[in-house]
């Protein structure tokens, strides 16, 4: 499945032409999820590499988001990926409500691909641990990105945005559903 995202209306319009984001449910409890940035990267803060690891506050600088959930459920789950390797995962019990740390989470693998004209980050999470009974059932996924600029300016882009302020976490952002895979 091939996505697009939207520039929330209130960030500065930076030197890209778009962000999509290939969501592919491979086998068992794994997904693999390709952004992709085109225009100047040149232009963009992206972050050093350095020793994959999970850390706190990648939605700082130039970053991409998943949100992912049963439909009928309140509880979420969310995951961070930095051009730096570096990642988070954290759970919700709902909206904003309950954060920790999701735990029993595989170390996801985060490769990149820069080129003068697109960047792009493809971020590998194997479900398995605590959301293994994710498997069989669709998932409503919200996708985003942070992107900022040499000069500071930060840019919010999501499937879709809620009324008023950027909010990755808002009902309204977890716009696609990610369909269980056909039986054998």
């Amino acid at each position: 499945m091939l996505l697009t995202l939207i520039r929330h209306p209130s960030s500065p319009t930076p030197s890209i032409d778009a962000i999509t984001v290939a969501v592919t449910r491979l086998e068992g409890a794994r997904l693999a999820l390709r952004y992709r940035i085109t225009g100047d990267i040149s232009t963009l803060a992206v972050p050093a590499l350095v020793a994959a690891e999970r850390t706190d506050e990648l939605w700082k600088t130039t970053c991409f988001e998943a949100f992912l959930k049963l439909p009928d459920k309140d509880q979420y789950v969310e995951f961070n990926f930095s051009p730096s390797t570096r990642w988070a995962s954290y759970v919700f019990d709902d909206y904003r409500q309950g954060q920790r740390d999701l735990v029993n989470f595989t170390l996801p693998r985060i490769d990149l691909d820069v080129a003068r004209d697109s960047f792009e980050l493809c971020a590998t999470l194997d479900l398995t641990g605590n959301r293994g009974e994710w498997q069989q059932r669709d998932l409503a996924m919200g996708l985003s990105a942070v992107i900022e600029t040499l000069d500071g300016q930060k840019s919010y882009w999501a499937l879709a945005h809620p009324p008023a302020n950027p909010d990755f976490h808002h009902g309204d952002c977890f716009a696609a559903i990610l369909r269980a895979p056909e039986s054998a």
